[in-house]
């Protein structure tokens, strides 16, 4: 309690709770009538220790709460961190919902980051070999820059549900095939198969249309190499 009153003193904006303190009730009443956004690693926590948790905060004011997936050991292994859990407990939770991670690497935060975690929480060392508590799982500060790049990529790339190619991807649809005369043929001439091929670009008619070119007739004389169009054939 002492420790929230020198942070109130210091104009703190915001406040982390770790998960060992999600039981402590009310040192989280206490916080959560400060109004100021909390972030709150869950830990060990199970369902019903995180809605009490929430419940509290909820019953002395509407506070904004993140959630974050935490496995508590240290350094954790990424086969122990379960983000998957991260949107089960956005939904059940009605809360935004983050990582707080102890794996060595930046791996797991990058994962977390497209199965929907909004806040990343990860140990910083100036220097490993420094030594400390933490200092084997922490990141140094260019492993740190790396990891923030890999995450905002991750971000980024999630995008949204899209088929039918982008608008940056149009100029590749020239790269598919079409069906191209192989041989020239004259005007009144029956097309055969063995008139067409498919190949690249796509500048002529679709695949899907060669067996409906088959049979057709020659409304012009057309050379080898030609790409296909309605337009060559008679109606």
């Amino acid at each position: 309690m002492r420790a929230l009153l020198i942070l109130e003193s210091l104009n703190c904006p915001i406040y982390k709770v770790a998960s060992f303190e999600l039981t402590d009730i009310p040192l989280l009443k206490k916080i959560a009538r400060t109004g100021k956004p909390i972030i709150m690693s869950t830990g060990m926590a199970t369902l019903g220790e995180i809605e009490e948790s929430l419940l509290a905060i909820r019953s002395e004011s509407d506070a904004q709460v993140v959630l974050l997936k935490c496995t508590s050991t240290y350094p954790a292994d990424p086969s122990n961190s379960n983000i998957k859990t991260i949107p089960h407990l956005r939904e059940w939770s009605k809360t935004l919902v983050g990582l707080s991670d102890h794996t060595m690497g930046s791996a797991v935060a990058v994962a977390a980051t497209v199965m929907g975690s909004v806040v990343i929480e990860k140990h910083l060392t100036l220097q490993r070999s420094d030594g400390g508590v933490d200092a084997g799982f922490s990141l140094e500060p260019a492993e740190f820059a790396r990891m923030v790049s890999d995450v905002k990529q991750a971000h980024q790339a999630l995008g949204d549900v899209s088929y039918g190619g982008s608008k940056a991807e149009q100029k590749s649809k020239l790269y598919r095939r079409s069906v191209y005369f192989k041989k020239s043929v004259s005007e009144g001439q029956k097309i055969t198969i063995d008139d067409l091929c498919i190949i690249r670009p796509a500048n002529g008619l679709a695949p899907k249309y060669r067996d409906q070119l088959i049979g057709r007739i020659a409304a012009h004389d057309i050379t080898r190499g030609t790409a296909t169009a309605w337009h060559l054939f008679r109606k």
